[in-house]
C-alpha cells in the first residue's frame, strides 16, 4: 500500500494583504501537521493575495521561485510536508502575470509551477494564459495542478492523467452560487479517471464575489474520503418557552430568528491509498478501452 495523509485548506485571505495571508496560512500548516503526520497540504487558488484586485495583481506578483516561495519552502522542510498553493506569478517583464499554482517539497525546495489555462471572464483582462499541462513527481507519487475554472474542462484532469497522475489538486476560487457545480465536478474528474481528486475551494467576500467552500477528498470511485461544509452550521432557534399568564409572558414565549449561516474556515483531512488508482483502472478499463483516433474534433477550436 502506498498510504498518505492529504488535507484541503479552506480559508478566506484578507484581499491584497500578503505578508497576513501568509502568517495565516503558516499557522494553519503548523495546526495540521501538529495534530497528525501529513504528507500533502492543499491551499486554494490566488490564496496569498484575495481574487478581486484587477489591475493591482501587478504589484502583488512574484517571480517564481521568491519571497512567498522561500518562506513556504521553510515551513514545508520544517515540518516535512509537500504544500500546494495559489499565488500571482510575473514574468521578468513586470506586466506579465499569471494566475499559478506552487509545489514545494519537505526538503523546502521549488518542485514546479502550474500556471493556470482557463482563464474566466475578468481573469483575461489581468493575467495571461499559460499552456502547458505539467504532471510532477513526488516521494509518494505523481501529481498533477488545476486551478479555479480549469476543474470544468475534463481535458485537462485527463491530460494530466494521461501524463501519469496518480493524485490531482485542484485550488479552487468557486463562487458560493455555482458550488453545485464545483462539488459535481470534482467527483466526476476523480471518477472518470480514475483517480484521486483533492479540492481546496476558498471562503469568505471579495469585493463582489462570495466563494463557497466544500473543499473535499474524493475518491477514484467518487467516494468523498473527507469534506468540509463551506458554511457553519446555524445555531438553533431557542426552544419556545413555557406560557405564562399575562401579556408579558407571551411576549417572551414568542421564537427567535435564527443567527443567518457564517462561512467556515478550517480544513478536511483523508488518509488515502493510491495503489487504489491502479486498482480500480484496470477492474474499469476506463483508460485502456479509449480511442484516441476517433476524438480528432476535441483539438479542434470551436
Amino acid at each position: 500500500m502506498r498510504e498518505i495523509t492529504v488535507a484541503t485548506v479552506q480559508m478566506k485571505p484578507d484581499l491584497g494583504e500578503i505578508e497576513d495571508n501568509l502568517v495565516k496560512m503558516s499557522d494553519l500548516i503548523t495546526k495540521i501537521a501538529s495534530q497528525q503526520k501529513v504528507d500533502l497540504i492543499v491551499f486554494p487558488e490566488l490564496i496569498t493575495s484575495g481574487y478581486e484586485l484587477g489591475v493591482k495583481f501587478t504589484q502583488v506578483a512574484q517571480i517564481i521561485p521568491g519571497p512567498t516561495v522561500n518562506l513556504l519552502g521553510q515551513r514545508a522542510q520544517q515540518l516535512g510536508v509537500y504544500i500546494a498553493f495559489g499565488m500571482v506569478a510575473k514574468e521578468r517583464v513586470e506586466s506579465i502575470i499569471y494566475d499559478a499554482a506552487v509545489l514545494v517539497g519537505p526538503d523546502g525546495e521549488l518542485i514546479g509551477e502550474y500556471r493556470k489555462t482557463h482563464l474566466k471572464g475578468e481573469e483575461r483582462l489581468a493575467f495571461r494564459e499559460g499552456f502547458k499541462l505539467p504532471v510532477f513527481d513526488t516521494e509518494f507519487g505523481t501529481v498533477g495542478m488545476m486551478l479555479g475554472w480549469d476543474l470544468a474542462f475534463p481535458e485537462v484532469a485527463r491530460s494530466l492523467v494521461l501524463e501519469g497522475a496518480e493524485l490531482l489538486v485542484s485550488l479552487g476560487s468557486w463562487e458560493k452560487d455555482d458550488i453545485d457545480e464545483w462539488k459535481t465536478l470534482l467527483k466526476a474528474r476523480a471518477y472518470e479517471n480514475a483517480v484521486f481528486v483533492a479540492g481546496a475551494n476558498r471562503v469568505g467576500e471579495d469585493v463582489t464575489l462570495t466563494f463557497g467552500g466544500e473543499s473535499m477528498i474524493v475518491g477514484p470511485r467518487g467516494r468523498i474520503h473527507a469534506s468540509l461544509s463551506g458554511e457553519e452550521a446555524a445555531p438553533p432557534a431557542p426552544a419556545e418557552k413555557e406560557k405564562k399568564e399575562g401579556e408579558a409572558a407571551e411576549k417572551d414565549s414568542k421564537e427567535k430568528k435564527p443567527a443567518a449561516p457564517k462561512f467556515q474556515e478550517g480544513y478536511a483531512v483523508a488518509r488515502i491509498d493510491l495503489d487504489e488508482v491502479k486498482k480500480h483502472r484496470e477492474e474499469r478499463q476506463t483508460l485502456q478501452a479509449r480511442q484516441p483516433t476517433a476524438y480528432r474534433t476535441l483539438v479542434r477550436k470551436y
